[in-house]
């Protein structure tokens, strides 16, 4: 049960950290505009879906939870 408290604070931290960074710097230029972002306009409307955005945010999301895994074990 303490591991899983641990796990629980650093995933707070971490989730702390990223807000921080959001704060701090509001629009990252490049993030929401990689190749393979799905945009369509229209005269009615705009649809948007940030494949290429995705794929990057879970890559490094599992890059970071797997060290973490492995340096908590």
């Amino acid at each position: 049960m303490q591991q899983l408290g641990w796990m629980l604070v650093i995933l707070g931290g971490l989730i702390a950290l990223v807000g921080l960074v959001l704060l701090v710097f509001p629009s990252i230029p490049w993030l929401g505009r990689l190749p393979g972002d799905i945009v369509i306009e229209t005269e009615n409307g705009r649809f948007y879906f940030p494949l290429a955005t995705s794929i990057l945010v879970s890559v490094v999301l599992s890059v970071v939870l797997t060290l973490l895994a492995r340096w908590m074990h």
